[in-house]
């Protein structure tokens, strides 16, 4: 997922933290195209520091993969926060069954060669040095060849995020707000996909228009809070939607690590594992002092997976301190808040009640948007007619509220996601943030939320999970097509997000576009 800008500590945004390589960004997986057996791509894009193309050498690098036959889900009759509760439960004692998961582990020398580590694999353990910015072939020991590329490349991470931290009204993007400072983060204000009428702080200001895109403001005296009660309209009554479908990434550079994996060199299983769960991680070494607001051994009262972690660490990296994992797309930015201490990779499952509490809370405000569009959107508001700020203490109280989100099965827009006969069931919100894994589906095309290719607009479609999904013609793809504008009443009339890359992908690996 796209997580840029996360966990706290290494997030840029703030007024007072520089970028980072330990930011990692997006988890890409997805069934390669080759057609002489079945191989599987991953990609892992982090922060390019101290430049495209040079590794940061006191970093470590994990890719923690895990195949495995589909998970049995609660079924419709069983939608009830006692299910989701044992549905987790269940799928949690198997990953945290894994501690010593199979990985690949990336480190980088100072003469800018990458050691490459395979480890907990049936097709073997194996080490290889590898140069950056090469593509290379690896033998493994089991004869399967793995093709690798470390290097500079286009983020390909497209994406209006102005507009998204303008829709959680998230201060530090428009002001100079320090790091330290967590009450002046998102503020007390309702979420919203439309501008609040009098919301002068994050409201497009037509004297500045930059504000918000790498223009930011000392943070005004006076409260910062909405005491309005309306969408704002223009004199024809129309909306001024949130987003502008600016590509906040455009010629930008990342570093990645692109691999791609014969099925068979992951599992001894092929036919039966037909689900690759990969998350990725990154580690910093505790002699660099970096990255001091995230202590060398944290507490297991402010991790509760900490000592379970530590436990199972080897040595080497019981010389780092892990910084951030990244799995699903804004399962990290959208619902853990980038909190420090929620960077748990798959093993997040202590976190399903925030989710459950965080859905109802963006619920209150997208759902009076999507309702005013004329949309049809799946929460419950009780007819608002305008974005609500409400939280929740416990998940109790918010479940009733956010049930047929968390629930809903989020529908295709046609059947080319789908690459046999085999009857894959459409994934529903609620196993596809628990564990924070992409989890690429090998009988699919691994489009999201089956896994994440290079192309998707992810962030347009996890904003569809507030839509209706039984309402006919809707699918993950409604808010990403301009006829859903067109018919809108709003300003400016664009998809939330980009439909596409700044640049071309290439159709060979490794897939990126070459670095600017």
């Amino acid at each position: 997922m796209a997580d840029h800008n996360d966990p706290n500590s290494v997030n840029s945004i703030f007024s007072d933290v520089d970028v980072s390589a330990a930011d990692v960004y997006d988890m890409f997986g997805y069934p390669s195209d080759a057609t002489d057996e079945e191989r599987v791509v991953l990609a892992l894009t982090f922060a390019a520091v101290p430049e495209a193309g040079v590794f940061d050498t006191d970093m470590l690098y994990r890719l923690q993969v895990n195949p495995h036959a589909r998970s049995v889900r609660p079924s419709a009759d069983e939608w009830s926060l006692a299910a989701l509760s044992r549905y987790f439960d269940a799928v949690k004692d198997h990953y945290l069954g894994q501690r010593a998961a199979a990985e690949i582990r990336v480190t980088v020398d100072d003469g800018g060669v990458a050691t490459v580590r395979f480890t907990g694999f049936p097709g073997g353990d194996f080490t290889s040095r590898v140069p950056l910015a090469e593509v290379t072939a690896l033998r493994a020991p089991s004869g399967a060849e793995i093709t690798a590329f470390l290097g500079g490349r286009d983020d390909a991470f497209f994406n209006d995020l102005t507009g998204f931290f303008r829709s959680i009204n998230y201060a530090p993007q428009f002001y100079e707000v320090p790091h330290a400072r967590p009450d002046l983060r998102e503020l007390p204000i309702p979420k919203t996909l439309l501008e609040l009428e009098g919301n002068t702080l994050f409201n497009y200001d037509p004297d500045n228009p930059r504000h918000g895109h790498g223009v930011k403001l000392p943070l005004p005296d006076g409260p910062l809070t909405w005491d309005g009660d309306s969408f704002a309209r223009d004199a024809d009554g129309t909306y001024r939607f949130v987003y502008s479908g600016e590509d906040a990434q455009a010629g930008k550079n990342v570093n990645a690590i692109v691999l791609e994996v014969p099925l068979s060199f992951l599992t001894r299983e092929p036919e039966r594992d037909r689900v690759v769960n990969v998350w990725g991680e990154s580690w910093v070494r505790k002699a660099a002092a970096k990255i001091e607001t995230i202590p060398d051994d944290p507490l297991w009262t402010e991790n509760p997976v900490a000592l379970l972690r530590r436990h199972g660490l080897d040595d080497e990296l019981r010389r780092y301190k892990l910084v951030d994992t990244v799995g699903q797309p804004f399962a990290d930015a959208g619902l853990s808040e980038r909190e420090d201490n929620r960077q748990l990779g798959a093993n997040n499952f202590w976190l399903a009640p925030v989710f459950v509490r965080r859905l109802a809370h963006l619920g209150w405000g997208f759902g009076p948007s999507v309702s005013a569009l004329g949309l049809a959107g799946v929460f419950d508001h009780d007819g608002a007619q305008v974005s609500v700020h409400k939280k929740y203490s416990t998940a109790a109280a918010a479940f009733p509220r956010s049930r047929r989100l968390i629930f809903q099965e989020l529908r295709m827009p046609d059947e080319s996601w789908k690459r046999s006969g085999v009857d894959v069931p459409l994934r529903r919100p609620f196993e596809i943030f628990i564990p924070n894994v992409c989890a690429i589906d090998m009988d699919t095309t691994g489009t999201w939320p089956f896994g994440r290719r290079l192309e998707d607009q992810v962030a347009s479609r996890f904003l569809s999970l507030f839509l209706d999904m039984t309402t006919p013609g809707y699918s993950v793809e409604t808010l990403n097509q301009q006829a859903t504008w067109d018919a809108a009443p709003i300003s400016p009339r664009t998809p939330p997000n980009p439909v596409a890359n700044d640049t071309s992908f290439l159709t060979s690996f490794p897939y990126l576009a070459q670095p600017w």
